[in-house]
């Protein structure tokens, strides 16, 4: 495995947690489960981490990762113990590495422990004992271990940038909900583009 780009400056550094996604867009449940961790897990920070391309996701998502990017860090900008960071890592263990913890939720913890994402189970064995803490969001009907689980409200739990961009607008965050409303990012993709284009 490879180091993650930018992590030197993490490692051996105690209490910081990872929250790995595509935040796109960020929603309230993105930040209460980052939130949640922080609490749980006694961190100084999470950091909110997000690939230049993302795993099995493609490469030209709408909108742009430097827009999506500058969404998350104006939601984080006044919330303590949140950062944002942008790394080339893709895959969870290397994007983990040098954290206390890693969350998640419980879809990507259904990813992780696919095997087709590794080039056998030896590697994938492997890739789960080099993770750090794992701290899990609860997902239906994805099951986790108990001892993993993050305290969430219920209504947390059918929150996701999916259901977001396929209209429930309401559970993007503040300044997602700001940008979508001057360029139509996650709500219309031609207006976006015209923004683009501007």
């Amino acid at each position: 495995m490879t180091r993650a780009a930018g992590h030197d400056n993490v490692t051996g550094v105690a209490g910081l947690g990872v929250y790995p996604g595509s935040f796109d867009p960020p929603t309230r449940a993105h930040i209460e489960i980052a939130l949640a961790a922080r609490r749980h897990h006694d961190l100084e920070r999470v950091d909110l981490v997000v690939s230049t391309v993302a795993l099995g996701k493609s490469d030209a998502l709408v909108p742009r990762l430097e827009d999506r990017v500058d969404v998350l860090r104006a939601t984080v900008a006044d919330i303590d113990g949140l950062s944002v960071r942008v790394t080339e890592a893709q895959m969870i263990v290397d994007i983990a590495e040098g954290y206390d913890v890693v969350v998640m939720g419980a879809d990507k913890w259904a990813q992780v422990n696919d095997v087709v994402w590794y080039d056998n189970e030896g590697d994938r064995d492997r890739a789960l004992e080099l993770l750090p803490t794992v701290a899990l969001a609860p997902r239906p009907p994805h099951p986790i271990p108990a001892h993993q689980a993050l305290p969430l409200r219920d209504d947390l739990l059918e929150i996701s940038s999916s259901a977001v961009r396929a209209g429930r607008v309401e559970w993007m965050t503040d300044a997602a909900a700001r940008f979508d409303r001057a360029t139509g990012a996650w709500t219309d993709h031609d207006r976006y583009r015209r923004w683009l284009s501007r």
